[in-house]
């Protein structure tokens, strides 16, 4: 039987890719951060509240990558930007970035390459590459991503990182220049997210929607991006259940 991909309602178009949301969606960042954190600081003979330690470096992420979309600095990666955000980070919790150790900072900054994968990622991943391009639509950069993968085992076809995209999202840029790359229509590519906001700025650029329901990303205190709050073009519990819905 000849596999029919998916056609997408909201852009009249059939799904050659499905592109992931990677920070939330594909892998748990708070306790892959929290973990090494705490690693970090036991390492050191201190405390440390490691959740909240990964709560306040993400809180961090979108304020940094604003200044570049606002055009109020030059672009830079995700890794340096987390990497200035860190120093602020470790002040808050008790620790003088300038008394520690470069490397090691180094390698705490490079918690983001080795996050967990949700328990129905790489499976999922699996099930949609069956009959679909599949790969990160990220504000990570292209190494970062690249580490994440072979850390987690993601099978992504390919990896298109903000600084081949040299834009971040929600602007258009970043979801129509990853299009680009993939010589696709805006309409063929489908991202699948767990932040409304992300789907709501990619159906705008004219791309398809799913949202995947990730509800203890933030932890169990969870209050944002619970449920849709639109008609995407698929909704989903896990990405196995995606792939179902895409019939691959």
């Amino acid at each position: 039987m000849t596999f029919q991909p998916y056609h997408s309602p909201s852009t009249g178009c059939g799904v050659r890719a499905v592109l992931f949301d990677t920070f939330g969606t594909v892998v748990d960042w708070r306790t892959g951060v929290a973990g090494q954190a705490a690693a970090f600081a036991a390492a050191r003979g201190q405390e440390l509240d490691a959740e909240a330690f990964a709560d306040d470096w993400r809180a961090l992420y979108q304020p940094a990558m604003e200044a570049i979309r606002s055009g109020s600095r030059e672009f830079a990666t995700l890794d340096s930007l987390h990497r200035e955000n860190l120093d602020e980070v470790l002040r808050r919790h008790g620790f003088d970035p300038d008394l520690l150790d470069a490397r090691a900072l180094e390698e705490l900054n490079k918690s983001w390459h080795r996050l967990p994968p949700w328990p129905d990622s790489v499976e999922g991943l699996a099930a949609v590459r069956r009959g679909y391009i599949v790969g990160p639509l990220s504000n990570g950069n292209t190494l970062l991503l690249v580490d994440m993968a072979r850390n987690a085992g993601l099978p992504w076809d390919v990896i298109i990182g903000s600084d081949m995209t040299r834009t971040y999202k929600p602007l258009p840029a970043a979801y129509l220049r990853t299009a680009e790359f993939l010589d696709l229509g805006p309409g063929e590519v489908m991202l699948a997210a767990a932040h409304n906001n992300d789907l709501r700025a990619a159906r705008e650029a004219g791309l398809a929607t799913a949202f995947i329901a990730r509800p203890t990303e933030y932890g169990p205190s969870q209050v944002a991006d619970l449920t849709p709050e639109s008609d995407w073009d698929l909704l989903a519990s896990s990405i196995t259940g995606l792939a179902h819905q895409l019939g691959a």
